[in-house]
């Protein structure tokens, strides 16, 4: 499967602030930007396709910056893949011709209906907050020196 970076980094921006927003700090589009190694031009073209799906709240002044707008435990990955690119979790386009009964059509709903909709139980299934943590562990205590 093919991501693209605006999946990728918005994902990676919502662990982060996930991680880093506790006790209700904001955290700001630099900081993000310098620990995930994102160019911060671009992050602040995918933080407003959050903030506008109701994943995060920004805050103005000068201790500004995101967090998140409910706990990242209830914080569907669907709803964050479907923020970032609605495409990713959509079913396969079916064509005028498809209605024939071809090799093709039954391939298309046999393998690749079947992984569209495991990927997208997948995603309604699992939070934010399942995210995190299996990051968290795999990362075992060098959490900020990486890039998740």
């Amino acid at each position: 499967m093919i991501v693209s970076t605006r999946v990728e980094y918005g994902l990676m921006a919502l662990l982060d602030i996930a991680s880093h927003s506790e006790n209700d700090i904001s955290v700001s589009t630099t900081d993000i930007a310098e620990r995930q190694n994102i160019s911060q031009k671009y992050l602040e073209q995918i933080l407003p396709l959050l903030r506008q799906a109701g994943l995060i709240r920004a805050q103005k002044g000068l201790r500004g910056g995101y967090r998140l707008s409910r706990s990242a435990n209830l914080l569907k990955l669907s709803e964050v893949l479907n923020a970032l690119d609605g495409s990713i979790l959509a079913g396969m386009e079916i064509t005028e011709e498809s209605t024939e009964s071809s090799l093709r059509n039954v391939i298309n709903e046999c393998l690749w209906e079947s992984i569209n909709a495991r990927i997208r139980e997948y995603a309604e299934n699992r939070t934010l907050g399942d995210l995190l943590e299996e990051c968290r562990r795999k990362a075992a205590g060098s959490w900020d020196s990486y890039i998740i």
